[in-house]
């Protein structure tokens, strides 16, 4: 999770169309497995987590993040989140990687790292920016190391020790869009988010198209904004 987005949207972060979106289709990746016991890796504030933990019968959540100054706990739903500076073995089901291997110079090798520390049969939800023809300022600002086609991060995690079960992109329908604005300003990579905060009519209409989305997602192996990887410790 990126923190620098967190800074720019505050409090509206999980009324933003993006972040709103992503967690419907992160709950429709993960639904099927019912996971009871998560490790978010590179969680930042644990949005992602937080949010399984107070729409899925999930029971508790360890975050994980180099950048947090101190251990500490709290809570969702009446659910315990553990948020850690690092984690030994952990009998988590479910570890998220939601927008973190882009950040890294190794991915291969933060992907076996956390496969280690989970038992056997345990699934990892993985998103990552897609199309490294997108690369803009955005990403220079967020400090991404780079962005993936499908069959590039299904090859990192593979080679990370997992299997994959499936892998799709998402944000297929404003990828046109999003497209043609970073292609418009290709030649600028100075550092600057393009997520803002959007009027109510235009965050409206922006989720409404995600939420259209969802249905043929899992089939969606064509273009996107996002790629997401479900894959699975053997």
């Amino acid at each position: 999770m990126d923190l620098k987005e967190e800074d720019i949207l505050g409090a509206d972060i999980g009324r933003h169309w993006y972040y709103r979106s992503k967690a419907a289709a992160l709950r429709r990746a993960v639904g099927a497995l019912s996971p009871r016991h998560l490790l978010d890796v590179g969680a930042g504030s644990g949005f992602f987590s937080r949010h399984l933990l107070a729409e899925t019968p999930a029971a508790s959540a360890l975050c994980v993040d180099i950048g947090y100054p101190s251990d500490r706990d709290d809570s969702v739903a009446g659910k315990p989140v553990h948020y850690r500076r690092d984690t030994g073995p952990t009998d988590c089901d479910l570890v998220l990687m939601m927008d973190v291997l882009e950040h890294v110079d190794d991915d291969r090798s933060l992907v076996r790292h956390y496969a280690a520390k989970v038992p056997s049969g345990a699934h990892f939800l993985v998103t990552v920016p897609a199309f490294a023809f997108l690369w803009s300022g955005h990403d220079v600002f967020l400090e991404h190391k780079r962005r993936y086609r499908l069959p590039e991060i299904e090859a990192a995690i593979r080679d990370g020790g997992l299997e994959i079960v499936c892998g799709a992109y998402y944000f297929g329908l404003v990828f046109p869009l999003a497209a043609a604005m970073r292609l418009a300003g290709r030649n600028t990579t100075e550092p600057s988010s393009s997520l803002k905060k959007h009027s109510a009519l235009a965050n409206g209409l922006l989720t409404a198209a995600c939420a259209a989305e969802l249905p043929l997602f899992p089939y969606n192996r064509l273009a996107g904004l996002s790629a997401f990887v479900l894959a699975k410790k053997p």
